[in-house]
């Protein structure tokens, strides 16, 4: 097949997954907003600044409204494209929504500015993305599905190839390779890649992480197979478990006919602005340097970064940090049980916490939390290999019943209910999406919103009748 040479695209992560995966998604929106127009005359195809982990950290821990940022993002770009990420059915959350929730999610991330939405599901399991895609082409968003990458019996190049066209078919209008893990090696991205432009005429875009140290490279050949687009960090908060830096990989295409055209100068303008974010993130014990370097370990347990943190604290509140060895060749064994699922949000954590009980109880299973029993019995979706019939059995029972169909079926409209709920703290129509996907952090946040906005309207009446010093 022959490649046609052209300048490849660039989407600008450093707004969303390359904070959160080295400062737990901790940058606030007035750290950001400083360097937007410098940012928006780059000539990024894209800048990924809100969905994944933003939503909630924005509510949970930095007391900020998610729509709120993204609207002065919008404000600020002129020019470029923003875009976020969607897990499918679960949207932002944890579990499967109603079909309404989901619809009127992707209408009002388009109505505050999103672009492009790449939508994902944890199993790969397409019945997951339908909603998601049909709502993103209805608000004329670009509707991207993103294919987690893994390995495994099942993933040969015919699965790739077959789920691509089904993509095409399903109505999106680009695909990403979505290797959260650092997975895919430089020549087997070069195989991937030509297979898939076999398989579709869509553009093809490819995300990856720094945490096995080979991503640079994995980008190199991938541009040269033809990918489209490629995933990038501003250096400050590039490699680790982050992204390859964006001023490398523009330096190493300039002068051929990738050339991305970017200016090196505006490009270091930015990484200074960001560099003092990141010194201070290390100072305070927000970054850790562990997060910046390779760990090989990927590729061996096939373990994502941010998963390998999360067994460590894990096995650390249990005091049993001696553990760690076992749990990490126990986790590719439950994850084989329970269907050989890609390793992201969040089979990543099933299969992680289930690796730990399973090492720490000293007999495999003998407890299983809930969101194992849920993913055995169907409730997450089709996995891309069947279950361990007598993992199935242990933890289910004999006769337990097993979901084939696609889960969200099952879950009833649920808008009208949530309205209802959280009547009393809506402010504006958004408010009903932050609460029905964190019920309690959203209410936290609503309490603290209100008690603000009255210090706010006390403040200025003070002022107004003399009482308070201007």
């Amino acid at each position: 097949m022959e490649i046609t040479k052209k300048p490849i695209k660039i989407t600008e992560t450093i707004l969303r997954d390359a904070h959160q995966s080295l400062i737990a998604t901790r940058m606030t929106t007035e750290q950001m907003l400083p360097v937007i127009e410098k940012m928006d005359k780059v000539g990024y195809h894209s800048v990924e600044c809100w969905g994944g982990a933003t939503f909630d950290a924005s509510l949970r821990f930095l007391k900020e409204d998610p729509w709120e940022r993204l609207r002065k993002f919008r404000d600020g770009f002129k020019n470029t494209k923003l875009q976020m990420l969607f897990r499918g059915q679960n949207i932002l959350g944890y579990r499967p929504y109603a079909d309404d929730v989901v619809e009127y999610f992707v209408k009002k991330s388009v109505s505050n500015g999103i672009d492009i939405i790449r939508i994902f599901d944890c199993l790969n399991d397409i019945r997951n993305l339908q909603t998601a895609v049909k709502a993103a082409v209805a608000e004329k968003a670009d509707a991207q599905v993103a294919l987690s990458y893994t390995l495994g019996d099942a993933y040969t190049m015919e699965y790739w190839m077959d789920i691509a066209k089904k993509i095409e078919d399903m109505g999106a209008t680009s695909i990403c390779i979505k290797d959260m893990a650092g997975l895919l090696v430089p020549y087997k991205a070069t195989e991937l890649v030509q297979a898939m432009k076999e398989a579709t005429d869509l553009p093809i875009q490819l995300h990856t992480h720094y945490t096995s140290g080979v991503a640079s490279m994995t980008y190199l050949k991938a541009v040269e197979a033809g990918v489209d687009v490629i995933d990038t960090a501003m250096s400050p908060f590039a490699l680790g478990t982050s992204q390859p830096a964006t001023e490398v990989m523009v330096e190493t295409f300039k002068g051929t006919p990738y050339d991305t055209g970017f200016d090196q100068n505006l490009l270091a303008e930015i990484a200074d602005y960001f560099r003092p974010i990141r010194d201070e993130a290390l100072e305070s014990g927000l970054l850790n340097p562990k997060n910046m370097g390779v760990n090989i370990k990927t590729l061996l347990y096939q373990v994502p970064g941010g998963m390998l943190s999360n067994l460590t604290s894990q096995l650390k509140e249990q005091g049993a940090e001696d553990k760690y060895y076992e749990v990490l060749e126990e986790v590719p064994r439950v994850r084989k049980d329970l269907g050989e699922p890609p390793l992201v949000t969040p089979s990543s954590q099933i299969v992680g916490t289930q690796a730990v009980f399973n090492v720490l109880m000293g007999e495999r299973y003998k407890m299983a939390t809930k969101e194992t029993k849920d993913i055995l019995s169907g409730k997450y979706g089709a996995t891309v290999k069947p279950f361990n019939e007598d993992v199935k059995k242990k933890v289910l029972g004999e006769d337990a019943e097993v979901i084939t169909c696609r889960p969200a079926d099952l879950i009833p409209d649920e808008l009208d209910t949530l309205r209802a709920e959280m009547a009393q703290w809506s402010q504006q129509e958004e408010d009903v999406l932050s609460y029905a996907l964190f019920p309690q952090v959203a209410t936290d946040f609503f309490k603290y919103r209100e008690a603000q906005q009255t210090r706010v309207d006390q403040t200025v009446a003070d002022t107004e009748n003399g009482s308070y010093p201007v």
